[in-house]
């Protein structure tokens, strides 16, 4: 018995020293995002006095309305990155209807209507022998939250017109959720890196436009729900029979409920 409390021990040790250096990492991260925004800031401010017409004022204040969203966007995120776990392990799991849920997000999705026009569609598949259900155990909001984020992070990728496609399929073992679109696709050396805190890669939106902690908490949300999520290239056959990229597939696998 002391042995076995020996170990218990050891176990609780070890894994509050991992959670000590989890904190001590995002707390370093959170200061290297909100230093930029706010050192931009602080360089606005100072130089709007200075400024001897109103085109050059007009300029500055167009800086610091963007690195005060940018900032707001930051905390936001950061925020509901920070109190996650906790939140997870004080609520009960509890079945969940990926269909409803699927439905649910998606219809919204297509109910707002943006200026890229992209289009997202619905579509249920079920693997030979898999049962007939779309159930699996965990927090609505949280994997309702996932989907909600996948799919934005596809319309922004997507060409103006576009489609994002959402294809659920149930397995023998579980659930598997695709979010596939039509965009240039992932960079084969940013595959391994979309997940990690505050990376983004959106050349096209501008500096600052995502707090980069979308993908993240994504991955955070499954991971604690037993489930896996990762990105790929979908590749196609052009009419040389040469293999182009069709566009970026997310893919989220959770296990039965």
């Amino acid at each position: 018995e002391i042995g076995h409390l020996s170990g218990a021990l050891r176990d609780m040790t070890g894994a509050l020293y991992n959670r000590i250096e989890a904190i001590e990492s995002f707390a370093a991260d959170v200061a290297h995002e909100l230093k930029n925004p706010l050192t931009s800031l602080r360089s606005a401010v100072e130089t709007l006095p200075l400024a001897k017409n109103d085109t050059s004022r007009g300029r500055l204040l167009d800086v610091i309305q963007h690195d005060v969203k940018r900032l707001d966007r930051l905390i936001s995120d950061i925020s509901d990155a920070s109190r996650l776990d906790a939140e997870l392990q004080r609520q009960e799991s509890v079945a969940v209807d990926l269909k409803v849920l699927l439905e649910t997000v998606v219809g919204m999705a297509q109910d707002v209507r943006k200026d890229d026009k992209v289009s997202v569609t619905l579509a249920f598949e079920r693997a030979q022998g898999a049962p007939a259900d779309f159930m699996v155990t965990g927090h609505s909001s949280r994997l309702g939250q996932v989907v909600d984020n996948l799919v934005s992070n596809a319309r922004s990728f997507s060409p103006e017109g576009g489609v994002v496609h959402v294809t659920c399929r149930r397995l023998k073992d579980g659930a598997e959720i695709l979010v596939d679109d039509n965009g240039p696709g992932i960079r084969p050396d940013a595959l391994a890196r979309i997940f990690e805190r505050f990376y983004t890669d959106r050349p096209h939106q501008g500096f600052g436009q995502n707090s980069g902690l979308g993908l993240s908490i994504s991955r955070q949300i499954v991971e604690a729900h037993g489930g896996k999520i990762w990105a790929e290239n979908r590749m196609v056959k052009d009419g040389a029979g040469v293999q182009k990229v069709a566009g970026a597939r997310f893919v989220v696998r959770l296990p039965a409920g």
